[in-house]
């Protein structure tokens, strides 16, 4: 991977928690966790990050995410709506859902549609090489034509900027468990400390599953995490919520 100093310093920004796309309301799932104890120390919570990438960001997250990429690099806005449906199918719990779309509509308005008029003609969507396709799906999102999840708006936004498919993947996976730690210190179970040596624990596993399904096609996206999702399930009826999801 080579990348140009602004595609690098866009990696950082949209890797970052000062992005205000409301990264920081979302807990998935992990909340619950916390509530029915669950989680005593860091190596549960480094587990459960291992369990969540290897089966929910990894196989469903970063394939959606790779997929978009190579839509928006090649023009094809089709292939790119069939990539949100998908993941808006495969994702289960009503919380998950709603967070990836609002963090997807809100990322659309800052760094796809800014300059856009609602209402004004888009140019050619099929071609990658101008603003056509990113003001297309950023109005097909703006319609409520297309979901918009957050890691589908993502991959158009990296192949916007110039970073690669897997440096996108890399960039999501790590702003994923990074937003996964900060809720985990901000409920008060764990120090600065302890999450610096669960981030340094789970950065294999974050290279390991974006390397292992960058190249999947849109028919191997699949999510299977049975227990994060009833947790995300039961965190909707929960009696005492800090998080969105």
């Amino acid at each position: 991977m080579e990348t140009d100093p602004d595609a690098f310093l866009t990696a950082l920004r949209l890797g970052d928690s000062f992005l205000p796309v409301g990264g920081y309301t979302a807990s998935y799932g992990l909340e619950q966790y916390l509530n029915e104890d669950r989680i005593d120390d860091g190596d549960d919570l480094r587990t459960l990050l291992d369990a969540y990438l290897r089966r929910v960001v990894g196989p469903c997250e970063t394939v959606a995410l790779a997929n978009a990429y190579e839509a928006r690099q090649n023009g094809d806005l089709g292939r790119l709506l069939a990539v949100d449906e998908r993941l808006h199918a495969v994702t289960m719990p009503r919380e998950f859902r709603e967070s990836s779309t609002k963090a997807g509509a809100k990322l659309c308005e800052l760094l796809l549609g800014a300059e856009r008029e609602v209402g004004e003609p888009v140019d050619d969507p099929t071609d990658a090489d101008c603003d056509g396709f990113a003001t297309a799906v950023a109005d097909a999102v703006d319609r409520g034509a297309t979901p918009g999840h957050y890691p589908v708006v993502f991959g158009v936004v990296a192949g916007d900027r110039g970073l690669s498919r897997l440096e996108a993947c890399l960039t999501h996976a790590y702003s994923f468990v990074t937003g996964l730690l900060g809720a985990a210190q901000r409920l008060g179970r764990f120090g600065h400390t302890e999450i610096q040596t669960v981030l340094a624990e789970v950065q294999p596993v974050i290279e390991a599953v974006c390397e292992r399904h960058v190249d999947d096609d849109i028919a191997a996206m699949t999510s299977f995490a049975p227990m994060a999702e009833i947790m995300g399930m039961r965190h909707e009826r929960a009696g005492r919520r800090l998080f969105m999801s």
